[in-house]
């Protein structure tokens, strides 16, 4: 297929996030006002655009209010897909969580948009790159605590897992207790992702790096319950109350890489997130941060205690928990933005994730996991 063709921008592209340290053109054009216009039903002016690099989003004044305005292309969300993310808003803002009130759907053409209220909050983030540290640890101690609340105010949601699509989050393939076997099933669904596998096979990696790994975590799979989970809880995600230390989370933002998962899965995610400077992969030099690891850890268990299962199963899930979403990229490189130098990153993230664990840093980073996970389950 030809890439998709992106309407023509009003001002000139703002510099969005790349793979690395550095700001690259946007994939995607900016929103326009005349399209926001459009979508919103009446002027509109805009007053932000979004450094993301997988959508185009901007924050929109319409009608005496501002909203945040978010486009897709059709091959990574329709408004089915879309829906499936809203109903899991809505559930939680039903029960209380901080998150943002989903206001509009709509389709034009090749593309689909979501309006969203933007939340309370300051931004303390908002140019923080995915893969980098909290500026403090008691950032780190108010994420886990308000990713427990958010998966307290998440149970009771039983919606099905997503169908397949780029760009989500999900936990099938390590799940299994035959990952072999479920990452072919994936990789069938995805015929874009097979194709782009054909020159870069899976197998040897797994057989070597993955597997052992996940025999591991096999033990502890059927004592994790089932839960539908943000997947994505970095600090960009986050809005706060404030700007000093003990600022706490104020709105949960963006939920478009959620699924159902486990609570563990999305406690490796923010672990993995946040606390490892994987950006620094290319040079041998990602190291951990354990101080923060120990206190996202401590907040999280400061309102929903873990269970023996997940204190052991969370070190075993770690190493695995990119790899995944890695794939997911990769479809969505192959087929939608048709880059093949992003292709090959996102398979080399699927390796090198993992394999980095094996090191004498990355093993020491387990450990401190696991006596960190097994201490709050003992107090």
């Amino acid at each position: 297929m030809t890439r998709a063709s992106t309407p023509a921008p009003s001002p000139p592209p703002p510099a969005t996030h790349g793979l690395g340290y550095e700001r690259v053109a946007p994939d995607w054009a900016p929103i326009t006002a005349e399209e926001a216009a459009d979508i919103l039903g009446g002027p509109a002016r805009l007053h932000w655009h979004s450094p993301r690099p997988l959508s185009a989003a901007a924050v929109v004044e319409h009608d005496g209010r501002r909203v945040f305005l978010k486009r897709h292309h059709v091959t990574v969300r329709t408004l089915d897909g879309l829906r499936e993310e809203h109903g899991f808003l809505r559930h939680l803002r039903s029960r209380g969580a901080p998150v943002v009130d989903v206001l509009a759907t709509a389709a034009r053409g090749e593309w689909t948009y979501e309006v969203h209220t933007l939340g309370a909050g300051h931004d303390l983030y908002q140019d923080a790159l995915s893969w980098t540290p909290f500026t403090s640890t008691s950032h780190a101690r108010e994420a886990g605590a308000a990713l427990a609340r958010c998966h307290l105010a998440a149970q009771g949601y039983d919606a099905p897992v997503r169908r397949p699509q780029p760009l989500v989050a999900s936990f099938t393939i390590f799940n299994s207790s035959d990952a072999a076997t479920a990452l072919a099933a994936y990789t069938a669904h995805r015929p874009a992702l097979a194709d782009a596998l054909e020159t870069a096979p899976l197998q040897p990696d797994l057989e070597r790096w993955h597997l052992p790994l996940h025999a591991e975590l096999v033990p502890y799979l059927g004592e994790l319950e089932p839960l539908w989970t943000h997947n994505d809880w970095h600090a960009s995600n986050l809005l706060w109350d404030g700007s000093g230390e003990t600022s706490t989370v104020s709105t949960v933002l963006d939920f478009n890489l959620s699924d159902r998962t486990t609570a563990v899965h999305d406690l490796a995610v923010a672990l993995e997130r946040n606390t490892f400077n994987w950006l620094d992969l290319p040079d041998g030099q990602v190291r951990a941060q354990r101080a923060h690891m120990t206190a996202l850890l401590e907040g999280y268990a400061s309102v929903r205690s873990l269970t023996s299962a997940q204190a052991e199963a969370l070190p075993a899930l770690l190493p695995l928990i990119n790899a995944e979403f890695a794939l997911s990229e990769m479809h969505y490189f192959h087929e939608v933005t048709r880059s093949t130098a992003n292709t090959a990153l996102a398979r080399a993230y699927f390796t090198e994730h993992t394999r980095w664990f094996t090191t004498e840093e990355g093993r020491g980073a387990l450990e401190h996991v696991r006596r960190t996970a097994r201490d709050l389950v003992a107090r």
